[in-house]
């Protein structure tokens, strides 16, 4: 879904006329990373239970590069309560991300959403990197003791996006299927409108794209 998702949203900017980057990275600078910024990811390290150094990506991949505007699609699997672990962190006090209170009431509201797609043994184990970290996973669908280490690292990894974007200069839009959106008298929510929107759907979520990039 992530994908037809991203290719809506290509689309419509498209048609809309705008000026973007589909499907790029940008290189991480390891040298912007403050003893601040080091302190935040070992924090969120911690009360996820990790052990060990804290991985840090070589490049951030993003769906949409607008001018210094980064634009994401996160899917069911980025709501649940260890992404919203990654919400308590101090840093989300400090640079006051416009997503960041709605998505932590997203993932207190949508975990059911995440289960009935992150129960799968890639998803909840994840990689061999996440087992490392985290340790032996607990079986799909429970969350005592040890839990889903494949989750656990996707939290980890969306603040860590979250933290080099910003350092890195960026301003960072994240998209979630379930915002809403008021058209034609009701409202309706984002991955509804964007499996098969009409031409004047597609005007109206191009200008609404917009107004998020003033």
């Amino acid at each position: 879904m992530e994908h037809l998702m991203t290719r809506q949203l290509d689309l419509i900017l498209k048609e809309g006329g705008a000026s973007y980057d589909w499907k790029v990275d940008f290189e991480v600078q390891p040298q912007y990373l403050d003893s601040r910024s080091k302190g935040w990811l070992e924090g969120v390290m911690d009360e996820l239970g990790g052990k060990g150094s804290f991985p840090l990506f070589d490049k951030v991949p993003v769906n949409f590069k607008i001018g210094r505007t980064i634009i994401l699609w996160d899917d069911e699997l980025a709501f649940n309560r260890y992404r919203g672990i990654t919400f308590k962190s101090e840093m989300y006090e400090e640079f006051q991300f416009t997503f960041s209170e709605g998505h932590k009431r997203l993932c207190r509201t949508y975990e059911k959403e995440a289960l009935k797609v992150g129960t799968q043994q890639r998803m909840w184990e994840g990689s061999p990197l996440a087992t490392r970290i985290f340790g032996k996973p607990s079986e799909p669908g429970d969350f005592h003791g040890v839990g889903a280490t494949g989750w656990k690292l996707l939290a980890y990894n969306h603040m860590q996006v979250d933290l080099l974007s910003r350092i890195h200069g960026y301003k960072l839009i994240r998209l979630s299927p379930y915002e809403t959106i008021m058209t034609g008298g009701s409202l309706k929510r984002l991955d509804q409108l964007l499996i098969n929107p009409k031409e004047e759907q597609r005007s109206m979520l191009f200008g609404w794209l917009m107004r998020k990039l003033a």
